[in-house]
């Protein structure tokens, strides 16, 4: 089974392309949806969270989200260690959650820290969606309702596309000028070759 990992900045349209691929067929598991599961399902996060913060790091709702991004905010060694403890097991539920798509060709992993996580250790190939800076801003100030310097900040701290670009196998723009289903139809062309 071919692994796909897709990735992109904030606004820049990864979660459409991940759609389409799911349109032709290809099973696409969202990074971020399902690690937001796991800190409320996972006891192995719940026992290194608890271990780490305290037991009022969950509540009756689950994970005390407001208390955890009180305590990582501008501490990156504290969020580092976060991030240690809750990408292992994300890693481990998308391989096995690939293991139950065993009867597809590909599947996907949408993920906008696919390097910062290592999710890119575990994926055959790299896909980045890329739409310039001032269009992804514009794109999440209608989706998200957040104030643009807010925003800035969040691009800020991670690693610019420009970068990724370099590192990728294969990138898709995303401008508004290019169509969007004919260059996944020529990625998925060279995928399948």
């Amino acid at each position: 089974m071919i692994k796909i990992g897709i990735t992109g900045g904030i606004g820049s349209g990864k979660s459409v392309v991940a759609q389409l691929l799911s349109v032709y067929g290809i099973p696409v598991y969202i990074a971020d949806d399902e690690s937001k599961k796991l800190t409320n399902t996972s006891p192995l996060i719940r026992e290194q969270l608890t271990h780490l913060f305290g037991p009022d790091i969950y509540n009756a709702n689950g994970l005390n989200k407001a208390m955890l991004a009180k305590a990582i905010f501008g501490n990156k060694d504290l969020l580092q260690q976060v991030n240690h403890i809750i990408h292992p097991e994300v890693n481990r539920h998308f391989l096995d959650w690939c293991e139950q798509k065993n009867t597809y060709q590909c599947c996907a992993i949408e993920s906008a820290i696919l390097f910062e996580s290592g999710f890119n250790k575990i994926v055959d190939v790299s896909l980045l969606v890329y739409a310039p800076l001032e269009i992804r801003i514009q794109r999440a100030l209608q989706r998200d309702h957040s104030s643009e310097e807010a925003l800035r900040k969040r691009i800020e701290s991670q690693i610019s596309d420009e970068e990724k670009r370099s590192w990728v196998d294969y990138t898709i723009t995303n401008d508004g000028k290019q169509a969007l289903i004919p260059q996944v139809e020529k990625f998925l062309d060279q995928l399948y070759r």
